[in-house]
This record gives C-alpha cells, structure tokens and sequence, in this order.
C-alpha cells in the first residue's frame, strides 16, 4: 500500500455506498446462480440421462427458470387448515433467509483500487468468519424443523425430525475439519485463511506460479470429509433424507405449494453455493489462481456445483441407518484423527 492509499473507513460516506454496491452485487450475483443452477441441473441430468432436458421456453430452455418463477409466483397459496399457520408462514424465510447472509463474510476477490481508496471485495471480514458461518448453518435447521412441526402432517414431521438428527450428525464433523484449517492458517478469518493458502508451496518449482500452498494438497482427508458433509448439511442427494420423495411425498415441504414452497428449493441451491463457496475458500485458495480473483472463485464454486449435480445423478439415496453410521462411526472418528495427525505433523515441522 502507498501512502496516498486511504482505508475506505476514512470516508464514512463512501464506506456506506460501497457496502451497499457489495450488498446489491453478491446478492444478485448469489440469486441469478439460484435461478440458473436449476436450468443447469436439469440439462446436465438429462444429458447423463440421454435426454435434452427444457428445450422450449427460450433458445435451449434458457428463459425456463424466469418461467418457473412466474408460475409459483401466480399460483394460489394454499395454508392447510390444520396448520399453525405463524410458522407455516415464517418456515421457508427461516430456512433462505441465514443462507443468503452466510455470502456477508465469503472473500470473493482481493482489494481493488478506486481513486485513492483500497476496496476489498468482500462485504465484511470478520476475525471469526468460519464461526460466523456455522453458526447461521444451526439456524436454517430450525427453518427445516419448523416446517415439519407447523404443516401438521406426519410426513413433513418426519422430515423436519430426519433434518435434525442429520444436521447434529453431520456439523459436528465439518465444525471438527475445520479445527484442523485453524490450526494451518492460525486464525478464523476467512480472508486470512486464503492469504495463509498463498506461500509458495514447497518443492514447486516447476508448477505454475498461481499453484501455492491449497489445503487441499496437505488436507487431502479434511476436504473429503468436509465436503460430503456440507452435502448432508444442505440435504443433496445422496443424503436428501428429509426429503425423500419415496417415503415421505416431499418431506418438510410436503404441505407447502406457491412461493413458499419455491423458497425451499431457492434455499437449497443457495446452500449449495454457500457450501461451495467456503470449501473453495478453505481448502482451493479462494480467489487464489490464474485469471482475476472473482474470476477464479467463480469457477471453483460452479465446479463444485457441477460435482453436486454429478452426484445427484450418479449415486443412490442412502438408507437412514446407513446416513447416521457414515456420520458417527465413519466420518466423526476420522475427523478427530485428522487433527491429532495435524497437531503432531505440526510440531514435528516446528
């Protein structure tokens, strides 16, 4: 930084514009990859399925998403009499609401500089992000639970049950993954985390010069844990229990029709870009790579999207027993041993 760079915090008026451009862009970046991310799951499926997928609204189906909207948009909203209806209502808000302020604290790109003023891509950086982060993951499941209890219905209440049992099981195991990035980076930053990923990585002289110290090359077992977890977190196939469409209808959102019921499915994918974003954080550098920074984290997060849609059409749903084995006898140990092998390759390097 050059002595005539300012901090935007000198300028409260400008620091209070900027924020609010940041809001608006992530926000809307963070929505048209909702509405588009169904557009592209069901054209990959039907392409793995031999089949083209929507074809006849727009060129290629490309204006079936704004259709989609416009249709549960005008649809009749339809409350069961039986339900409670307060939280029948506030249910799917619950759920959306947590996944779309987890993008406050993801760096989607370094600093850039406008006039005098340093602006960094990222609407705030708090010094506990990660914790931040998992703490709004433990609110959308009182969304999940909510809707289960309030529709009334025995199928929604066994979704909104199987949605807890499974976020208990499976947050536990990325909250312990992550104790091992804390103990690599040594702070709780996210951007913080991305500048520790960017030391030269050891022994490459010969990779390219953006190749730098990614977790993924010395927590190979921690991404792979993560990641399926954050998979069982946000309900993807194949550990979309909750929902299970061959048991239980459609789960927790089995009474809701209309926009509501739209809200789910907008949550879901924003999860997923939520879930893809922070792996892509903690483990592939973040904005770390060959091209511009935003550049770079946008192509990490679509790959790990197209490996969750890969994945929906790859793999069965797992049998409930086999979902909570995976998560307390599998996945919980091999977590807890990843930071004991961490702590001690640490001190053996020190």
């Amino acid at each position: 930084m050059t002595p005539e760079m300012l901090s935007l915090s000198n300028s409260p008026l400008l620091f209070v514009v900027a924020m609010i451009v940041k809001i608006l862009v992530v926000f809307g970046v963070t929505m048209g990859i909702v509405a588009y991310a169904t557009y592209a799951e069901r054209k990959i499926i039907g392409r793995m399925q031999t089949r083209l997928g929507p074809m006849e609204t727009g060129w290629y189906g490309l204006l079936q998403p704004i259709a989609d909207g416009i249709k549960l948009f005008f649809k009749e909203d339809i409350i069961p009499s039986e339900a409670s209806k307060l939280p029948f209502i506030l249910a799917p808000m619950m759920i959306l609401v947590p996944a779309l302020i987890t993008m406050a604290v993801v760096p989607f790109g370094g600093d850039i500089t406008i006039g005098q003023y340093i602006i960094p891509l990222q609407i705030t950086d708090l010094n506990i992000g990660i914790l931040f982060i998992l703490a709004m993951a433990g609110l959308g499941i009182y969304g999940i639970t909510l809707a289960g209890w309030a529709s009334n219905s025995k199928y929604s209440l066994i979704g909104g049950i199987r949605s807890a049992a499974q976020m208990v099981s499976y947050e536990l195991t990325a909250g312990l993954v992550i104790v091992a990035i804390f103990m690599m980076s040594e702070t709780l930053s996210l951007r913080g985390i991305v500048a520790a990923q960017m030391e030269p990585l050891w022994g490459a002289a010969s990779l390219p010069h953006w190749m730098h110290n990614w977790y993924i090359f010395s927590q190979p077992l921690a991404f792979v844990l993560f990641m399926f977890s954050g998979m069982a977190e946000v309900n993807r196939t194949p550990f979309d229990l909750p929902e299970a469409e061959t048991e239980l209808v459609s789960g927790f959102c089995t009474e809701y029709s209309s926009m509501k019921y739209a809200m789910f499915f907008m949550a879901e994918y924003a999860n997923m870009i939520v879930i893809a974003a922070i792996t892509s954080t903690l483990f592939l550098g973040g904005w770390d790579g060959p091209f511009y920074g935003p550049i770079n984290f946008l192509i990490k997060v679509f790959g790990f999207m197209f490996f969750f849609i890969w994945v929906r059409a790859t793999w069965p749903r797992v049998r409930y027993d086999q979902l909570m084995f995976m998560g307390w006898k599998i996945f919980l140990p091999l977590s807890l041993a990843n930071i004991v092998v961490t702590a001690v390759a640490i001190l053996a390097l020190q």
